[in-house]
């Protein structure tokens, strides 16, 4: 894992790297959670979704056209406010894991409001 420190005075706005940095905690954070037939399928879903926002900011930046750029922004939307939902699943499920749990879905939701907000210039934007 980066070495990185990413309070949000020191993440900048590098969003590669910042939707890495993320994926990267996300599977760090799982790591620590032992799992049980609760527990278990909120992790598969909670690594699925939370590293694919990074990937999908990836495509995004490399898209062809202003049609692909917006759809691969929508679905970075989705796979954020998705992993918010699974971080919320987890913490009631592991307890002792809250906190961690409160830190990363913060994270989660500041990526959906830098992305939803990019989605919504992008309408605007001239052609």
């Amino acid at each position: 894992m980066n070495e990185q420190s990413t309070t949000p005075d020191s993440r900048g706005f590098d969003l590669a790297e910042r939707t890495a940095l993320f994926g990267e905690s996300i599977l760090s954070f799982v790591t620590g959670i032992s799992r049980d037939e609760i527990r278990g399928p909120l992790v598969r879903q909670l690594v699925r979704s939370g590293t694919s926002i990074g990937a999908n900011y990836m495509e995004a930046d490399e898209a062809g056209t202003k049609k692909e750029f917006r759809y691969r922004i929508s679905v970075f939307c989705r796979e954020s406010r998705e992993t918010q939902y699974w971080l919320r699943m987890i913490a009631a499920a592991a307890p002792k894991h809250k906190h961690v749990a409160r830190t990363l879905w913060q994270e989660a939701h500041e990526l959906t409001l830098i992305f939803g907000s990019i989605h919504r210039k992008s309408k605007t934007a001239p052609k």
